[in-house]
């Protein structure tokens, strides 16, 4: 028990604000963890949060810890604060900015970058604009970016490029700066945005585009999360099984290594690659269809099963 306290000790004093929650911040699996991320989020730029769901004896042991029976548990300085309810309730009387103090971050004005293409886009949207309303970029904590018309309200922060106003929430402009805006006509025509804040997400790669990465990229881990028995009925050459040994030598390679997973039809090695995202990694792809449109598009000597 005095290991596994050192353990949550050593957590909770890891950083300034530390959140234990079911989940990741880009990633929250619970409505309570999610609601504090949020609140959270509007405040901070930078915090620590640590998924109890990777880690049963951590679940359970900071219920002990700090002697509060539920998940999330917020920590500040290394003082317990409370959980979902308590922080919500803080957060609507302003205590936990000013428990916050000079963590909490200073509002400024994002630099956006609105292409002609884009600019023009919006010229010709501008008759629809009545007074007291404007161009609005709002982007939730998954980033997923919303452009639409809309009133202004208090708090708001106004930003002008290439001759465009733009209207953001204070939590929007804290995930908008170096945002980069344009308009495409092709695949289908619509506003592009390009977000370099966004954490990094699984890419999906269908089997032509896996296969150029194989023969470019030497450092790839090209890797099969099905199981044994599926990997000796047909296999891709090149690809290893997904076992504990071949996961202690992934987890031990730098975080920015590229990954490519593949199961059968890829909604496993989907699921396996967003948990290589929670390690660290920064590079993770999954072969849409999996080693099926492999063998149907790739190499059809691979048997289909």
């Amino acid at each position: 028990m005095t290991e596994l306290h050192d353990r949550i000790d050593g957590l909770v004093k890891s950083d300034r604000v530390v959140l234990f929650m079911k989940g990741t911040r880009a990633a929250p699996q619970c409505g309570f963890s999610a609601q504090v991320v949020e609140i959270l989020d509007q405040h901070l730029g930078k915090y620590t949060t640590v998924n109890v769901l990777a880690d049963a004896e951590i679940r359970e042991g900071v219920k002990a810890y700090a002697q509060w029976p539920t998940i999330p548990q917020l920590f500040i300085d290394g003082e317990f604060v409370g959980g979902c309810d308590i922080v919500r309730q803080m957060d609507e009387t302003g205590a936990l900015v000013q428990v916050l103090g000079d963590l909490v971050l200073t509002q400024s004005t994002p630099q956006l970058t609105i292409t002609d293409a884009a600019a023009r886009a919006f010229g010709q949207a501008a008759g629809e604009i009545a007074p007291g309303e404007s161009l609005r970029l709002a982007i939730d904590r998954s980033f997923a970016h919303d452009l639409t018309i809309t009133t202004v309200e208090p708090g708001d922060v106004t930003v002008v490029a290439n001759g465009v106003s733009l209207v953001l929430d204070p939590r929007s402009a804290r995930r908008a700066d170096g945002v980069r805006i344009d308009y495409v006509e092709q695949p289908v025509p619509g506003f592009k945005i390009d977000n370099p804040n966004a954490p990094p997400s699984v890419r999906p790669l269908q089997p032509k585009e896996a296969q150029a990465l194989v023969h470019s990229e030497p450092r790839l881990r090209f890797i099969d999360v099905r199981t044994p028995a599926e990997h000796e009925r047909a296999r891709i050459p090149g690809a290893t099984l997904l076992d504990e040994a071949t996961m202690a030598q992934i987890m031990a390679l730098p975080r920015d290594t590229p990954l490519l997973l593949h199961c059968h039809h890829g909604h496993r090695s989907r699921q396996a690659a967003m948990h290589f995202l929670d390690e660290g990694f920064t590079h993770v792809c999954n072969l849409e269809g999996g080693i099926d449109a492999w063998s149907r598009e790739i190499d059809k000597s691979i048997p289909r099963y």
